[in-house]
């Protein structure tokens, strides 16, 4: 007979299957708002024109992706009470974006990856994820 462990009791807590259409929204929204800022530099551009455009696309969004991926679940992003209203849900999202794009941003400070973290950047990353994140949230807890 398997026992769970503290790491299983500490997920079921914090991830609920019925907050997959938040996680799924969460990803798209986050790229979207990177391809903004990639569209506004012209790094990619719209539409993209190749597979090279969404692969650079992805690096952009790779360490961000990553941070967001690492933190949601800690803070329960996808909890049973995020997926109930938007009261409950854009407060988890922002909570848990400001530490996801710091740990971002400081992948991007590495060597091993393209880009730098600007003061600027650092700033749009912080209030725009939180703002689009907030946002999507918001509109999605009107259909919860």
């Amino acid at each position: 007979m398997a026992t769970d462990s503290g790491t299983d009791s500490f997920l079921a807590n914090r991830v609920d299957t019925a907050a997959l259409p938040l996680a799924v929204g969460d990803l798209l929204v986050i790229v979207a708002f990177i391809y903004a800022g990639t569209l506004q530099h012209g790094t990619v551009p719209f539409p993209p024109a190749g597979v090279g455009d969404v692969v650079a696309l992805l690096g952009v969004a790779a360490p961000f992706l990553l941070g967001w991926v690492v933190v949601a679940p800690l803070v329960g992003a996808y909890s049973a009470g995020a997926a109930e209203s938007a009261k409950a849900s854009v407060p988890l999202a922002v909570r848990s974006w400001i530490p996801a794009a710091v740990i971002g941003l400081a992948i991007r400070a590495t060597p091993f990856v393209d880009g730098g973290v600007a003061v600027a950047f650092v700033v749009v990353m912080l209030v725009v994820g939180s703002v689009s994140l907030a946002a999507w949230r918001y509109v999605a807890g009107q259909f919860m």
